[in-house]
């Protein structure tokens, strides 16, 4: 008796804080309550008295308060779950109540909470809220991966379940994500393959390679763009081989993918393979720069001498993007080639290099490179009598210590 009264005494003083708005005291004596033996229990409305005093901490509280009453939403027990859905549903909810709501219902491996999880997921705009609902995911684990797993079966829900499994980037989603890539919408197989291509487990690569030659170019620029990642089996898998005829895939964005992936190989036959598309006169100019800058990425000594070859002939913004590239290259044994192959352009084609946006950027790339050999080509440029020429050429000697 004694126990019941301390308790409806202490609600009643929770209730005056609320109506003081000091959600501070509020927390204060609704801890009291939470791990009070007299919860265990408790009548329907009083239960419901305490959770709407909760609420009211979680909605107009201050970041702290809202921390610290989160804590005892679990000790409420499961009858708290369909409130805190009913939150994450209104749009209108500030988002940090959002971010509060789906830490709290990750105590709850409900296969409501789950869903809830995942259409929040496919819903916010929220950047960390989206962060969240995927780690909460999770961190629920199998239980999540079993529901979402089940969603696939039904045509409705399989987008939705799809795309809530290539969130949660957890090994248990692996099984499936494979079962995914042989779903007749393409959409779900490109989530899958992208999802796919964060791990490492055997037989995946195996599944990408195939992948290349889906009938979706959705999933095709997945696959590329997953494989492009993989030089650690590029040699093994004979990677490059599988993936160098999608250059000339009939759609764009694929070579585009194609393109950069191959760079990241950083290999002398991905090298040639780019090569031989930019040389081609087919090629559009806009892949020519793709493909002149995942040369510049490889960072391999071919590469820049298939730069240096295709300097001469290359249209004027193609070449301008040449020496932009040259200019990063990073490898400190391979800076020397690039101010060579720069300077021997500019004596070699002088009438090429009289363009405005040519030399402004050679002086650039020599500045960037840092070598002292291009100290004669940027005291040329320094003359010039185009006054912006000469600042760039200014600001390059500098780096070189004039």
């Amino acid at each position: 008796m004694n126990n019941s009264l301390t308790f409806i005494t202490t609600l009643d003083e929770a209730n005056l804080a609320a109506q003081q708005q000091n959600w501070f005291q509020v927390q204060y004596y609704l801890q009291q309550l939470c791990f009070s033996k007299t919860l265990d229990g408790l009548e329907p409305d009083i239960w419901q008295k305490v959770l709407n005093l909760a609420l009211e901490v979680l909605f107009k509280g201050d970041f702290p308060q809202k921390w610290g009453i989160a804590k005892l939403f679990p000790v409420l027990g499961k009858q708290v779950v369909m409130p805190l859905v009913t939150i994450l549903e209104d749009e209108a909810v500030d988002p940090e109540v959002h971010w509060f709501a789906v830490r709290i219902l990750g105590e709850f491996k409900e296969p409501v909470v789950v869903i809830a999880l995942a259409e929040l997921l496919q819903t916010t705009e929220e950047e960390d809220l989206a962060s969240i609902a995927s780690r909460t995911l999770a961190h629920i684990g199998k239980p999540a991966i079993e529901v979402l797993t089940n969603l696939l079966e039904q045509p409705k829900y399989r987008l939705f379940a799809v795309r809530s499994l290539a969130h949660i980037r957890s090994p248990q989603t692996i099984t499936a994500l494979l079962k995914a890539t042989q779903d007749p919408q393409p959409e779900i197989r490109a989530i899958a393959i992208e999802a796919l291509g964060s791990f490492h487990e055997d037989p995946i690569p195996y599944k990408l390679i195939t992948a290349l030659k889906d009938t979706s170019s959705l999933v095709r620029k997945e696959a590329v763009a997953a494989l492009g990642y993989r030089q650690d089996i590029a040699t093994e898998l004979d990677l490059i081989e599988h993936l160098q005829p999608l250059l000339y895939d009939l759609n764009s964005v694929v070579c585009h993918q194609t393109a950069i992936a191959l760079g990241r190989m950083q290999h002398q036959k991905s090298a040639t393979a780019l090569f031989r598309v930019l040389q081609s006169p087919h090629t559009p100019f806009d892949l020519q720069l793709t493909i002149v800058r995942a040369l510049g990425w490889s960072e391999i000594e071919l590469a820049l001498d298939y730069l240096q070859q295709a300097l001469p002939e290359a249209e004027k913004l193609v070449c301008q993007e040449i020496i932009a590239v040259l200019g990063r290259i990073l490898e400190p044994k391979l800076k020397a080639k690039a101010t060579n192959i720069l300077i021997d352009f500019a004596n070699a084609y002088p009438d090429k290099i009289n363009e405005y946006q040519l030399k402004a950027v050679l002086a650039t790339s020599l500045g960037e490179l840092g070598q002292a050999t291009a100290r004669d080509t940027l005291k040329q440029l320094e003359t010039d009598p185009e006054p912006k020429i000469k600042l760039h050429a200014i600001a390059a000697l500098k780096k070189l210590g004039r």
